[in-house]
């Protein structure tokens, strides 16, 4: 036989070969497609229908107010609760509110017949939905609501991991607002001491300022004292009217009693003391009595405390005021003489 006719034939059959291929591919697509359209579809069209509709369909404004309840649930057949869970399904009603939604309707079916395969469909179908709906009242934060919520959708599928996420939110969500209310707290908390430490500043500038202002008052008054004496002096002295016998001995003896005045030291500059740190974080209070010695030049020295309530507290504080003080020496017999002194300073809040 000729070569060439074989090749020839053989061309011709694979020629005819595809077309037929193609032919039954496209019978077969139709046949998936009449399949969906003629029996799939309707089957979960009925599925739907028989459990209330599909749980997607948007409720109307008039059905999204909240129903009355039904009366004598406990006393309703299989037929009434599957009405009544259809209805609520309608109204997007899954889980709320309580006693009146449709997870609770298709349980109660269950529970009057374990094997009703409608309730049993149905709560497979509608959990998604349930579920974003409880995840909604959690974001709310209303956290009773939503446990019950959590705890009803356990009832229909224990096992279901939704659960797991669902309850995990809500911890989150807890925790969330725990932290915000203690944040605020803290917050107050910081305003109060700031606004006590404030008013303790306020408090110790102010006496301070008073102590300052007595300190003055009281070194005012030693001057005029001292003024007052001089005065007195110079006074007695111009009063007395020499004879003329005495005249001589009068010039001697004059500025011989001018110099034989004595007078005590006199506090001329004050200095307020700094109130000790530790004692007024702690809100101490306390005194010290120092012993010092006031020198010919008015400046003191061999400053120290002799007494002192709490102890070591407040001493360096007064040792440092006093320190710094500032007096008009004591006189004897018109001279400048070195004097010794104890003060008490209070230390108060």
């Amino acid at each position: 036989m000729d070569t060439r006719y074989l090749l020839d034939k053989r061309h011709r059959a694979r020629g005819a070969a595809k077309p037929l291929v193609v032919a039954i591919i496209v019978v077969l697509a139709v046949l998936v497609v009449g399949a969906w359209f003629l029996i799939i579809k309707p089957h979960q069209e009925m599925m739907l229908e028989d459990a209330g509709g599909h749980p997607s369909a948007p409720a109307s404004a008039s059905t999204r107010a909240a129903p009355t309840p039904p009366a004598n649930v406990a006393s309703m057949d299989v037929n009434q609760l599957l009405a009544e869970a259809r209805k609520a399904i309608n109204e997007q009603r899954y889980l709320a509110p309580a006693g009146n939604n449709a997870f609770e309707f298709y349980l109660r079916v269950l529970q009057k017949q374990p094997s009703n395969q409608v309730a049993s469909d149905a709560l497979r179908e509608i959990f998604p939905y349930a579920a974003t709906s409880a995840e909604q009242v959690i974001n709310a934060r209303d956290f009773n609501e939503s446990q019950r919520q959590i705890d009803l959708l356990a009832k229909a599928d224990p096992a279901n991991f939704t659960l797991t996420i669902l309850r995990s939110k809500l911890d989150a969500q807890r925790k969330l607002l725990d932290k915000q209310q203690q944040q605020v707290l803290d917050q107050q908390k910081a305003q109060q001491l700031a606004a006590q430490k404030a008013a303790a500043e306020k408090a110790e500038a102010d006496k301070l300022a008073e102590q300052q202002k007595i300190l003055t008052a009281q070194s005012e008054q030693q001057k005029a004292r001292q003024l007052r004496v001089a005065t007195q002096a110079t006074q007695q002295v111009a009063n007395v009217k020499p004879t003329t016998a005495d005249i001589s001995d009068n010039a001697v003896a004059a500025p011989a009693a001018a110099s034989k005045a004595s007078a005590e030291a006199i506090l001329v500059k004050g200095a307020t003391p700094i109130y000790p740190q530790q004692a007024l974080g702690r809100r101490q209070s306390g005194w010290a009595i120092v012993s010092f010695t006031i020198e010919p030049n008015g400046r003191t020295t061999d400053v120290h405390v002799t007494d002192s309530q709490p102890k070591h507290v407040f001493d360096r504080a007064a040792i440092d005021a006093v320190s710094r003080y500032r007096f008009t020496p004591a006189t004897k017999n018109g001279e400048a003489v070195a004097s010794t002194r104890n003060q008490r300073i209070d230390f108060n809040l």
